[in-house]
């Protein structure tokens, strides 16, 4: 492990997680963004086999934790997309001059939950798709909301579901999610995978993750599972 991306991993806990604590002073009960109910996507994919799905919704911790507790996931790695290989790094994607965004590459099985129901997921519970270059307490285009599809059809489903939710006015502001082709997709390094279920005390996870966790189990109960698919489990089931 580097040390210089775990000191900066270590000081930015820290600093956001002495912020944290100051929140729970005020509002114990209050997450970052609050969930919010949607409808399902009216037309969704039509697929068969292990498929690929590739989500960027703030930092990688939460939206990595949501899928991890998601039934029909075969596995969900934390990584990068969006730049080069060559920047495909924690400390240089920080900077937010990279092009990468934090993003999760979520495996499923089409059988147990589909494209769209992913997506009502990752809009509902896992992050605020009106917030540009931000969500909760982290600002920058590396936690941007955005959505990198494997092929045309997921690009049709998600264009047309972003376009019904605006239509719907079930959010205040208009989504702000760029969808866009995966040109690739690199994995963080290891000391990232599995954040949320390693640290759950951790304060940061406790605010602004935990809650969307919670809200999956309450929202998603048919979806959701009690024990999570961790990166190594997953690695070696496959």
């Amino acid at each position: 492990m580097p040390s210089r991306s775990l000191s900066r991993l270590t000081l930015c806990a820290a600093a956001i997680g002495a912020l944290a604590v100051a929140a729970f002073a005020v509002a114990p009960s209050v997450a970052a963004e609050d969930a919010v109910i949607i409808p399902p996507p009216a037309a969704d994919a039509q697929e068969t086999g292990l498929k690929t799905a590739v989500l960027a919704g703030g930092c990688f911790w939460g939206v990595q934790g949501v899928f991890q507790h998601t039934a029909g996931i075969a596995s969900a790695v934390s990584g990068y997309s969006g730049g080069s290989r060559a920047t495909a790094d924690y400390s240089m994607v920080s900077t937010g001059s990279t092009g990468h965004a934090e993003s999760v590459e979520i495996k499923y099985d089409p059988q147990k939950i589909s494209y769209g129901k992913i997506l009502q997921i990752f809009f509902s519970v896992v992050h605020d798709p009106t917030q540009l270059n931000r969500q909760g307490p982290d600002s920058g285009t590396q936690y941007r909301s955005a959505i990198f599809t494997t092929n045309a059809e997921q690009k049709k489903v998600a264009d047309a579901y972003i376009a019904q939710l605006n239509a719907a006015k079930v959010y205040k502001k208009p989504i702000v999610t760029k969808v866009g082709v995966l040109e690739a997709f690199y994995p963080a390094e290891s000391y990232h995978q599995d954040y949320l279920t390693l640290h759950p005390n951790q304060p940061y996870i406790a605010y602004n993750d935990i809650p969307k966790v919670e809200n999956l189990k309450k929202i998603f109960a048919e979806n959701y599972i009690e024990k999570p698919t961790l990166v190594n489990a997953a690695k070696a089931t496959n």
